[in-house]
């Protein structure tokens, strides 16, 4: 796992590094197989990918149905290079404190001031803290469907 991990990882940054990566457009699937795509915050966990996303998100909903997704570096709007590479991988949404602790000490130390300030203005617009998730994704293994 760790060697298809670091695979992984290579093919989706080819160009820049993990460290300096900040977006990836995160496609999940709907029930229907419908692929929706969204840029998400990205760090490294060890030899997986993380993101956090608001446990109520769409994303969640849909990794809860089906594990696949895939992943493009994207800008901070989505934006993706036409030669950007896509990769396959599995999430599973790990949501519990400690998660939740450790995950917040990861992008507030990758992210620091922005990270911050992108919480703040989410609690402003939604009127509440909204209780965040941790989703890692792992390589898909070869006989995963696609």
């Amino acid at each position: 796992m760790r060697n298809a991990a670091k695979v992984l990882l290579m093919k989706v940054w080819v160009v820049r590094s993990p460290v300096e990566t900040k977006f990836v457009l995160l496609t999940t699937f709907h029930k229907t197989g419908v692929a929706i795509s969204s840029p998400v915050w990205i760090a490294l966990d060890g030899t997986d990918l993380i993101v956090t996303t608001a446990k109520e998100s769409g994303k969640v909903k849909r990794l809860r149905n089906d594990a696949r997704v895939e992943i493009r570096p994207s800008s901070r709007r989505g934006a993706v290079e036409p030669d950007a590479p896509t990769e396959g991988g599995r999430a599973v949404v790990v949501d519990d404190d400690a998660a939740r602790d450790k995950l917040t000490r990861i992008f507030k130390g990758k992210y620091r001031w922005e990270y911050r300030m992108f919480l703040l203005i989410e609690r402003i617009v939604a009127r509440r803290e909204k209780m965040r998730v941790l989703i890692r994704i792992s390589p898909a293994s070869a006989g995963d469907p696609q």
